[in-house]
């Protein structure tokens, strides 16, 4: 027997069933590694800037940068709406961006910064996750743009 009662909240419909997180199937993943990035860049740039910050200013507060950065790309990366998939936009170019600058004056001239930032030669460091993260997750954001414009 099927019920004909209102759905609870006012919500109808297979709509309705939708979780209000992005993060599922490939997105879990992608939240995943942008919250292992945020936290080996959180604990990179706070050693780096507490035992010798003198030494290479620029390139820890780089990497302190990339912590806050990836922080926000992960909370931004899991819920739905327009201003979360805003924030997570800008985020990820941002993070685009400034991987591209610093990995390639890292390599035009490796003495702009004397110590390895998270972002320098591309994310060597992680293993190019800072190069490959971004653009999968420009990928992933515009795969969703559809889902995320019904949930909104």
């Amino acid at each position: 027997m099927v019920s004909n009662a209102p759905a609870p909240s006012g919500a109808t419909g297979p709509e309705s069933a939708r979780p209000s997180s992005r993060a599922r199937g490939v997105g879990i993943v992608l939240v995943a590694v942008y919250g292992i990035l945020a936290l080996a860049a959180t604990g990179r740039s706070t050693v780096q800037i507490i035992r010798n910050f003198d030494e290479a200013p620029v390139a820890y507060s780089l990497s302190a940068l990339a912590a806050v950065v990836y922080i926000v790309a992960t909370v931004a990366l899991i819920p739905r709406g327009p201003f979360w998939r805003r924030l997570a936009w800008v985020t990820i170019v941002f993070e685009l961006a400034f991987v591209l600058i610093v990995g390639t004056l890292s390599i035009i001239d490796a003495q702009l910064f004397p110590r390895d930032t998270v972002w320098s030669y591309y994310g060597m460091g992680y293993l190019f996750f800072p190069l490959f993260t971004p653009i999968l997750g420009l990928i992933w954001l515009r795969a969703n743009r559809r889902r995320d414009e019904v949930a909104a």
